[in-house]
């Protein structure tokens, strides 16, 4: 038996989207840092208002421009491992944060004070299936 899977909503769609989180991501950002994550380190939107969701900052460069970005994003650990998802709230297409990081994976992350050096990889498929319902636990609307 196949599993329903309900219509996606349409507000995921709007061209909007990517700008309001362009901009409250920049806000985030600038109030992460300067409480050390105390304010912006924790998502409370959607699923996250009943069970808030941790937040980091991800600095990346830009492919193409060489700019330095850097996005909020909720996260989980997995033993040493720390996980994010490239989703950009629902859309259909990768956000520009993980293309970026596709093609320079040294980077760094922060969370709350701390700020390290990572190395980002792609999860392949039987590490996604074992992840996802860890995501989806931590943030339900993942799944939406």
């Amino acid at each position: 038996m196949a599993a329903v899977i309900p219509p996606r909503p349409k507000q995921l769609d709007s061209p909007v989207l990517p700008k309001i989180f362009k901009h409250v991501g920049k806000a985030q950002v600038w109030v992460y840092r300067r409480t050390g994550g105390r304010i912006g380190g924790k998502w409370r939107i959607g699923a996250g208002f009943r069970k808030p969701v941790p937040t980091l900052l991800l600095e990346h460069r830009g492919r193409k421009s060489g700019a330095a970005y850097t996005t909020p994003l909720l996260y989980i650990t997995d033993g040493a491992d720390t996980i994010i998802v490239a989703s950009q709230g629902g859309l259909p297409k990768h956000p520009q944060w993980y293309h970026n990081v596709r093609t320079h994976p040294d980077t760094h992350i922060q969370i709350g004070r701390e700020r390290r050096p990572v190395h980002a990889t792609t999860a392949d498929a039987e590490q996604r299936a074992r992840l996802w319902p860890l995501l989806v636990e931590a943030y339900a609307d993942f799944d939406t």
